[in-house]
């Protein structure tokens, strides 16, 4: 059985991941809209695992018997001055999003609820390598500096990104 509080905070996390979706499904349609493909398929492909994300958190609360609330989704951005600053917000936020699961991780402690501390240790290391994977195309825009072969070059090798 979930404690009120942990509830709470997962079915929050649960909006938290499904505005991601919306988020990056919003940058898919930028990036489609401005002829970058390969950004929009990275965004596509994106948007399905933060869909993921939030299913786990949902069957994770049946499971424990808990009650799943969803709430409204906020409307994300739907412009940004260039592809460099569309990711540079993608990393923002997974920070932001790294940010609340560390918060649950301190709950789930202070709660003493080991079940929810073990699944959450997935997302702690999922963060991790979601950080990483858009700081990479952000290092990398910020090296060629807005040069279209350069932005030709990330857009094919973000094509290339298959479903996990």
């Amino acid at each position: 059985m979930l404690n009120p509080k942990m509830e709470m905070e997962l079915n929050k996390q649960i909006n938290e991941e499904l505005y991601s979706a919306y988020l990056y499904q919003s940058m898919a349609a930028y990036f489609a809209a401005n002829n970058l493909n390969g950004f929009a398929k990275w965004m596509d492909v994106q948007d399905a695992e933060e869909v993921n994300h939030a299913r786990k958190f949902y069957h994770f609360i049946i499971d424990r018997m808990g009650k799943v609330v969803l709430e409204a989704i906020e409307k994300p951005p739907a412009e940004w001055d260039s592809p460099l600053a569309a990711m540079e917000a993608a990393f923002k936020h997974e920070q932001h999003v790294t940010g609340r699961i560390h918060f649950l991780v301190d709950l789930a402690r202070e709660v003493k609820d080991k079940a929810t501390e073990v699944m959450l240790n997935w997302f702690v290391m999922e963060q991790v390598e979601e950080e990483a994977s858009v700081d990479e195309y952000v290092q990398m825009l910020k090296m060629f500096g807005g040069k279209p072969q350069g932005l030709m070059m990330i857009n094919r090798e973000m094509g290339k990104r298959e479903d996990d």
